[in-house]
Parts: structure tokens; C-alpha cells; sequence
């Protein structure tokens, strides 16, 4: 008897927490704005949680990979992120202060200059700005202005920079547009079809010519602004070769670079800032999300030879946050005294090898990629042929581009495959290697001693080409955006929450707090793993080759994960 009153007060208790989720959802859909996003995917009402783990309303839990689109580094309520809080509100400091001095400020702004790039942090200047991301990119594009009488600002194909008039001219999806558009480097759907390090080169030569060229239509601008990841835009990292030919580009034009490091930043790509893998220093980095330890705080940090300003150039009644500088001087500490970079790293790319395994299991993934704990999936059609005009080629080490099919027929040509008279097979395969960026450099496969175009040489550049050839084409197929909802979708109903992202919106990506434990990114691996086997198939015509695989193995929603 007693179990069976349990019981009920058990169900009695569930339906009514039930009731209140769904209460407060049905009150949010009828009073907040059209506007309303991450709601919509995402119908949870959060009301605890700590680390990886949020608890809803209804008494579910889930997995947060999403962890305020990057803001966590540490994750939910972190201990040294309560404590720092509650000492300032315990000691009766105030907590408005426009831009005063404070030792709240001080201290962060100590800390902050500890952790940036060697370069920018013995000559640097911080402006503190209102407290979200896209007032930085407002204050940056102001400074760099102010600095070079100019106005013009470059800024790249698939960008996001936040949500104001500037921030959004300088972002993919811009409509009226008052910026220069350059291609951003991607493998696989690059923009010149080709991929990898030749695709980089390609990007960064039409930057150059865009530059030079008096009849490009693009004055010599004030800035140029890029995202060493872009993360709404598809998880896309630049290749450092790239990302350091924009600084040599940039420099050597006087044009200052400013880093959009706010999504990036604070260990999330496996370096404390994401530019440090390249080794490269901007002018100008746009801070903002996980500095404020889950509370709004944003600045900009530059060179001070550009503080060109006037008093109140950049105002804003918001800019003295004492509780966020005082989250954010502990959250910038504990990443870097814990080395929880380098961890991200060392898991980032653990978590990245399991889930390309996912592309070969599954045609629906097209693509695995991504910086330490900044991971994208993209979803694409099982069914469809090929984007017309995408090729990529993965190429042997030492080769670039996508140049085999030349390869081919430059080795045919030596080898007899074009008949004519003595040395007209040289001459075809030099108009080959002319026709592939003179010095046989289009494949990159120019070997010692075939600078004079000789036979010898110009057929072990023919026979790297071709054997380049032998590598596998890999045409990717278009975005799949509703396949990645249904993906989101029967994520949350296993307890995981996951943002989509990329240029359809096909991309499913992970942003887990830096502090995730190894037995956490297993549960999150399975519970994205299980999503993808069962929209995969319930898709129509099943794109698995195989039935399903047992290690997909099923968790309760309310196992508990915290951490």
C-alpha cells in the first residue's frame, strides 16, 4: 500500500512539474517577440544547474554543449566563478560605475593582459564597451577608423560579427552592404572548388588583388576583421598559413587586423586565444563572451600607437559591470592556471576522431571539423549527386589543390599518350605546367632539377600528379538543414543540448564547457551518435549501410552528469 501511494505521489509530483514547464513555455510563446531563437529549437526551462548539466522544469536533464553559444568556459555555476561573486557583493562595493577606476577593474584587466598574445600584451590598450560582443566590433571598427582617417572595412565570406548595423555590414549575411567581401578558406566546400592549401593560396591572392589592383572598386580600407574560427558560420578554422598571410598582407599595407575573438577565445580552440596557433598578433581583438565568466562584459584590446580616440568616443552606461570583471578575472585565471587550453586541445581532438568515424558510418554526415572544443558536424543529403562546380581532393602529403586530372594528362603526354613529332610531347606537358601556375606549382609537386621544364623532370612532376589522381575525389553533397534539426531534435529528446550553425543552418555543433570530463564527452558522443542512427534511419531510403550498432547504447534522461 505504502509503495503504491509512493507511486502516485511520484507521478502526481512529475505531472505537475510538467504542468509548469509547460505553463511557462505556452506564457513565452504568447508574450516574447517573433524574434525569439535558441526558444524555439531548444523548449526547456532551465531552473538549476552546474558545470555540464542543466535541470529543467520537468525535472529532466541534459547535457549542455551549447553552453550560452560559447559564454561557459567553465560551464554552469562554477565554484570559483560563485565565490568571486559573492566577495563582491559581500563587500559592498558598488556595482554600477560607468568607467571608473576600480580594484574589481584593476584586477581584471591584470589578469587579461597576463593571458594575451606576447606581441599586443606590453603595448596594449583596453576599452571597455557595452556588454555584449557586437558593441566591441562597433568600438573597433570606430577605433581603426579614427586611427587611419579611413573608412572601409574587409571582412570575409561567412562571417558573423554580432547583431548592430556595423557588426551585421561585416557579417555573411549582409544585405546592404557597405564592406568588401573576401573569400574565407575552407576545405570542404571551398570557394574555388579545389580545397586544402591551394584553396588557401587561391583566397589569399584575391585578397591581394583586391588590395592592389586600382580598378578593384575597393579603396585601401581602415581594418580588416576576420574570426580565426568562424563559428556560425559553419565551425570553419582558418588554416594558419592563411591566417599569417593576412597578417603579412595587412601589415605590410598599413591596414590594422582585428581578431573577432569573442566566440574563440579563452581556451576554446586548444590555445588560450585562437590566434596563437598561427602566431599571429593582431592590431586590434574584439573580447567578449567567455571573458565575462557567464556574466556580459566586452572590450577591445590594440596596439596603443592606434588610440587615436577623443573622451566619449565610445560610451556606454554598462561598461563598469563590477560582478562580470570580477567572474571573469576568476574564469581567466582558472583556464590558465589549470591549462585547461591545452587540455581542450589534447580532448578536442579525441572527441574530433570518434565523430569522424560518424562520415564513414553514415552518408548523411558530410563533414567533421573543428579547433580543440569547437566541433562542427555539417548535414548533408544522402541522396542527392554532388554540388556541381564543389570538388575537393584530399592530396598526399606535400601535394595541394586539385590539379590530377592535369596530372593525368601531363603524364599521358610524356609518356606517349599524345602522339606527334620529337618534343611535342614536352611542349604539351610545359603548356600543362604553364596552364597550372607556370613552375609546375598548381599540384605543388615540382621536384629538384625540373625547373628547366626538362623531360625528366616535367615527368616525376607528371607522375606526383598522377598518383595525386589516385586519391579519391570527395564531392560534397548539399546541406541538409532539416536533417540537422531532426538531428537537434532527437538530440534533446536523449538529453543533449546542441546549437546548429554553417551557411544552411546544416551544421550541428559542440561548445561543451573546458572543464568536461572524459566520461561526459562519451555520453555526449553516444547521445549524438544515437541521434544521427535514428534520423538516419527514418530518412527515406536509409543512408545506413548497416543495422544499428549496439555500442549506440540508449541513456535515461535524468542519468546524472553533472560535473
Amino acid at each position: 500500500m505504502a509503495v503504491t501511494e509512493s507511486l502516485r505521489g511520484g507521478t502526481s509530483e512529475s505531472a505537475g512539474a510538467r504542468a509548469v514547464h509547460e505553463g511557462i513555455l505556452r506564457r513565452q510563446s504568447a508574450r516574447e517577440s517573433a524574434a525569439r531563437t535558441y526558444a524555439r529549437a531548444l523548449p526547456i526551462v532551465p531552473v538549476r544547474a552546474r558545470g555540464l548539466t542543466i535541470e529543467g522544469a520537468d525535472g529532466r536533464r541534459y547535457l549542455d554543449c551549447l553552453s550560452g553559444a560559447g559564454t561557459l568556459a567553465l560551464g554552469h555555476n562554477h565554484p570559483v566563478v560563485l565565490e568571486a561573486i559573492r566577495k563582491v557583493l559581500d563587500s559592498g562595493a558598488p556595482l554600477h560605475v560607468l568607467d571608473l577606476a576600480t580594484p574589481v577593474k584593476d584586477a581584471f584587466i591584470t589578469e587579461l593582459f597576463h593571458t594575451l598574445p606576447p606581441g599586443l600584451a606590453g603595448r596594449a590598450r583596453v576599452q571597455f564597451c557595452g556588454p555584449a560582443g557586437t558593441d566591441a566590433v562597433e568600438a573597433a571598427f570606430k577605433l581603426v577608423r579614427a586611427a587611419t582617417g579611413r573608412t572601409g572595412i574587409l571582412a570575409f565570406t561567412g562571417a558573423y560579427h554580432g547583431m548592430t548595423a556595423g557588426a551585421l555590414e561585416a557579417s555573411g549575411g549582409a544585405c546592404d552592404v557597405r564592406v568588401a567581401r573576401l573569400p574565407y578558406p575552407q576545405d570542404y566546400r571551398c570557394p574555388f572548388g579545389v580545397g586544402g592549401e591551394r584553396g588557401a593560396e587561391l583566397a589569399a591572392r584575391w585578397t591581394e588583388s583586391v588590395l592592389d589592383d586600382p580598378k578593384s572598386g575597393v579603396p585601401r580600407p581602415a581594418g580588416m576583421i576576420l574570426e580565426p574560427v568562424q563559428g556560425e558560420g559553419g565551425v570553419i578554422p582558418a588554416p594558419d598559413g592563411w591566417l599569417r598571410r593576412m597578417r603579412q598582407i595587412t601589415a605590410d599595407r598599413s591596414i590594422p587586423l582585428i581578431a573577432d575573438e569573442v566566440q574563440t577565445g579563452v581556451g576554446r580552440t586548444g590555445s588560450f586565444w585562437a590566434v596563437e596557433h598561427s602566431g599571429v598578433t593582431p592590431d586590434v581583438m574584439v573580447l567578449s563572451k567567455a571573458i565575462g565568466g557567464s556574466l556580459p562584459l566586452a572590450v577591445i584590446v590594440y596596439r596603443d600607437d592606434l588610440d587615436a580616440w577623443q573622451p566619449g568616443a565610445h560610451a556606454g552606461t554598462f561598461r563598469g559591470n563590477q560582478l562580470a570583471m570580477a567572474a571573469g578575472t576568476a574564469t581567466l585565471a582558472y583556464v590558465r592556471e589549470n591549462r585547461l587550453a591545452e587540455r581542450a586541445a589534447e580532448l578536442g581532438s579525441r572527441m574530433l576522431g570518434q565523430l569522424q568515424g560518424l562520415a564513414g558510418e553514415f552518408a548523411c554526415i558530410g563533414d567533421v571539423r573543428g579547433r580543440g572544443l569547437m566541433i562542427g558536424v555539417e548535414v548533408v543529403e544522402p541522396e542527392s549527386a554532388p554540388e556541381r562546380g564543389e570538388r575537393h581532393r584530399a592530396t598526399p602529403a606535400g601535394g595541394e589543390g586539385d590539379a590530377s586530372g592535369q596530372g593525368l594528362e601531363l603524364l599521358a603526354a610524356l609518356e606517349g599518350g599524345h602522339q606527334g613529332a620529337p618534343g611535342q610531347a614536352e611542349g604539351r606537358a610545359a603548356d600543362l605546367g604553364r596552364a597550372g601556375g607556370g613552375r609546375g606549382a598548381l599540384v605543388g609537386l615540382e621536384p629538384a632539377g625540373s625547373a628547366d621544364g626538362s623531360s625528366a623532370g616535367l615527368a616525376s612532376t607528371a607522375r606526383a600528379a598522377g598518383a595525386a589522381a589516385q586519391v579519391p575525389d570527395r564531392h560534397p553533397r548539399p546541406a541538409a538543414p532539416e536533417l540537422a534539426i531532426a538531428i537537434q531534435r532527437e538530440c534533446l529528446r536523449r538529453g543533449l543540448i546542441v546549437e546548429l550553425g554553417g551557411r544552411h543552418s546544416s551544421v550541428v555543433r559542440l561548445l561543451p564547457p573546458l572543464t568536461i570530463s572524459d566520461e561526459q564527452a562519451a555520453a555526449v558522443l553516444d547521445r549524438l551518435s544515437d541521434a544521427v542512427d535514428a534520423v538516419s534511419r527514418g530518412h527515406t531510403g536509409n543512408d545506413r549501410t548497416h543495422q544499428p550498432n549496439p555500442r549506440h547504447r540508449r541513456h535515461d534522461d535524468r542519468a546524472d552528469c553533472a560535473g
